[in-house]
């Protein structure tokens, strides 16, 4: 999982200009009724009742955004009368001229911007504060209100339809590749946001991404309760991404591994409630015992006096705060959908928040859950605790130690130019043929990132996607190398959805979702590419409950996520520390809900670790759903020529959910192909069990 899977640009656009919105606003905006019907009537005299429909459409989605500053009714009625486009090779014209213009304005202001904020993103060194403001600059906030004042967005209104959802579940079927493309332009002009709104987004989830990417943890500085170091020297983590794969690393290293895991737990649970001591993440002075909370000073330590303990302030929640309320600023230009939320599911992921949580309970509600639970306190030889949630015993890295893997990796990727320079063989090694490889390869960029990593797609064809990852300078690491792998996945996907889509409208998949289940789909290659794992029947029998076990944790962090966004809705006027307590409560109810029963535990708050719920916006919802398209398609992939397959599925470009899956493996996302195979592999433990109950060598068996 990442930080930024999708260009920063990109998810603000679809967060709050995303696709689906009605074709007339709500009423008491734009103009009134009688101004709309005497322009209809002036543009059925001039043009016939042929044309009835496509007029009163096409007026009425344009008076719906017309504002005071665009002239009177007069004014309206006038350019309507001048910009109806009656033939069908008119709009067919002008359809291709905004394809055109528009790819070639986005794209070059996404280079600018990324340009902006490469000091912020990559590991250039100390960011200055020069470098903090530029980053603030966004010129893509005044596109589209300058595509309105010069009325080019009204001409595009009077002349194409603005679909509904309903709309496109309902016809889309029938229409061909032109239809989804002039529909998927249309998302573009379906709202009006002032520039002012949208800059006041991008700052705040600009700052929001700095916190995260600098909150690193130093590991080799803490202890347990006496005083014993718990991590070697040189250690660190960033929060959440780093204690966790460090978490999951620690299940090869017995008793100390257990113990390391239980206090990055404590850490966990420290940030959560903002209880972690300020001082301690930016001093190397400073020893800090999770477990009880206190603060030392590290042996040779030049100070005096004691500590400073004071714990940090709620900035976490604060920087939530801050971008709950910058894009709830643009509620009132969204009449259809008057809250973030709505515009996250039914706009962005064109999926309604309901069917979600629905299909994210059938898996944490599910029976195969609790047998996958009750395997692996089988092979732990203990009772699960609560960080079990990121249990990966399943995990063909599983047993494999970390040194070793970090070694590998080094040795084969010293520094980010190999990385890049690999790319080519990495492709052919997945299934690409060598002259696919080779041209996707000359279209990705990689480059040192500051935080966890991220993938940055291109949006202009010429362009290239950049692929940031950690680089340390001994080489790059195992935690690293598999970020870069699911990165690569995005940025394949990216390349082949952008440069190799027919209609630049349709560049990109349904949601972010289905990039996550492309990049994932890479990503669960990862050693095999390092040549330490083969495939097999095992092996995807071990991959089910690995899938499932990753969807159950996070299905659960995606309802504390859903649930932290409808409590700031119903209290807009929350503090920082009334967030903190709110999403304390949230993530203990999901916990009880979904995860005690399973983990015989209550009040467990760890599911609100994650990085993503405080600096993207209700994204964490993409994941689940990511896995459980990955499952679909990964099964797809197994009897397919790889190569082909993936490219022939991401040229399909941002269609539907439900077309999209149907065209790539023939049926709908469901997560009923992972609990099936799920089940099989479990049937299979218990038929090998029985014919081989004292096998200790199985690796169905035991702990490990």
């Amino acid at each position: 999982m990442t930080l930024r899977a999708v260009p920063l640009s990109l998810v603000l656009a679809l967060s709050f200009l995303g696709p689906a919105f009605g074709a007339v606003v709500a009423a008491g905006a734009g103009l009134p009724a009688e101004a709309v019907q005497s322009t209809i009537a002036r543009l059925l005299a001039r043009h016939g009742k042929a044309h009835e429909e496509r007029i009163r459409l096409g007026v009425s989605q344009a008076a719906a955004r017309w504002w005071p500053e665009d002239g009177d009714v007069e004014a309206f009625a006038a350019f309507c009368e001048q910009n109806f486009l009656a033939e069908p090779a008119e709009v067919a014209a002008a359809f291709r001229r905004l394809q055109e213009i528009l790819e070639q304005v986005d794209g070059h202001l996404h280079e600018v911007r990324r340009f902006l904020t490469s000091p912020l993103e990559l590991d250039t060194g100390p960011v200055s504060p020069l470098d903090r403001l530029l980053a603030d600059l966004d010129l893509q906030a005044h596109v589209d209100e300058d595509l309105f004042r010069t009325r080019v967005a009204f001409l595009a209104l009077l002349n194409f339809p603005v679909h509904t959802l309903a709309d496109r579940l309902e016809k889309g079927s029938a229409w061909d590749r032109e239809t989804w493309a002039r529909s998927r332009m249309m998302d573009r002009f379906a709202s009006r946001v002032p520039a002012a709104v949208a800059q006041r987004i991008t700052r705040a989830f600009t700052a929001a991404g700095h916190y995260i990417d600098e909150y690193d943890i130093r590991l080799d500085r803490l202890v347990a309760p006496d005083g014993r170091s718990l991590f070697p020297e040189g250690k660190k983590a960033i929060s959440h991404w780093g204690l966790r794969d460090e978490l999951k690393l620690q299940y090869s290293q017995g008793p100390d591994g257990l113990e390391r895991q239980r206090a990055i737990q404590r850490v966990m649970e420290r940030i959560v409630r903002q209880e972690i001591p300020a001082a301690v993440r930016a001093s190397t002075d400073l020893l800090w015992c999770p477990e009880t909370n206190e603060v030392r000073w590290a042996p040779g330590a030049r100070a005096e006096g004691p500590p400073p303990s004071g714990r940090e302030p709620d900035t976490r929640y604060a920087v939530l705060l801050d971008i709950f309320h910058a894009v709830r600023a643009a509620d009132p230009f969204v009449p259809t959908a008057p809250h973030f939320i709505r515009r996250r599911f039914e706009l962005d992921r064109q999926i309604p928040e309901k069917e979600v949580e629905a299909l994210l309970v059938s898996v944490l509600s599910s029976e195969e859950v609790r047998q996958v639970a009750r395997l692996i306190e089988k092979r732990l030889g203990r009772p699960l605790e609560p960080f079990d949630i990121w249990y990966d015993g399943f995990s063909p890295r599983a047993g494999l130690d970390e040194a070793d893997l970090d070694r590998t990796v080094r040795e084969r990727y010293p520094t980010v130019g190999s990385f890049q320079a690999a790319i080519p063989d990495i492709l052919q090694a997945l299934g690409f043929s060598k002259d696919k490889a080779a041209w996707l390869a000359d279209r990705i960029v990689v480059d040192a990132a500051r935080g966890a990593g991220h993938a940055l797609g291109a949006v202009r064809r010429g362009d290239k996607a950049h692929l940031r990852t950690r680089v340390p300078s001994g080489g790059m690491d195992y935690k690293g190398y598999n970020i870069a792998i699911h990165e690569l996945g995005h940025n394949v996907e990216q390349v082949f959805s952008l440069n190799g889509t027919d209609h630049w409208f349709l560049a990109g998949v349904p949601n972010n979702a289905f990039t996550e289940a492309l990049a994932f789909v890479f990503q669960a290659r990862d050693l095999e590419l390092l040549g330490l794992e083969t495939r097999g029947e095992e092996r995807r029998r071990l991959e089910a409950l690995n899938d499932l076990w990753a969807t159950f944790e996070i299905g659960g962090v995606a309802l504390v996520d859903m649930g932290v966004w409808n409590w700031m809705y119903d209290h807009p006027d929350a503090s920082p520390a009334e967030l903190r307590e709110a999403t304390r409560e949230i993530a203990r109810r999901v916990w009880n809900a979904h995860f005690a029963p399973v983990f015989g535990q209550k009040d467990v708050e760890i599911l609100a670790i994650y990085s993503h719920m405080i600096s993207y916006g209700l994204y964490l919802p993409d994941y689940p759903l990511g896995h459980i398209a990955a499952f679909q398609l990964a099964r797809h992939f197994r009897s397919a020529d790889f190569g082909r397959e993936f490219e022939r599925i991401a040229r399909q470009g941002r269609l539907t959910p439900e077309a999209w899956m149907r065209g790539a493996v023939g049926r709908p996302i469901s997560a009923e192909s992972l609990l099936a195979e799920a089940r099989e592999a479990l049937a299979q433990i218990v038929h090998e069990g029985q014919r081989h109950p004292r096998e200790s060598g199985n690796p169905w068996h035991g702990s490990r």
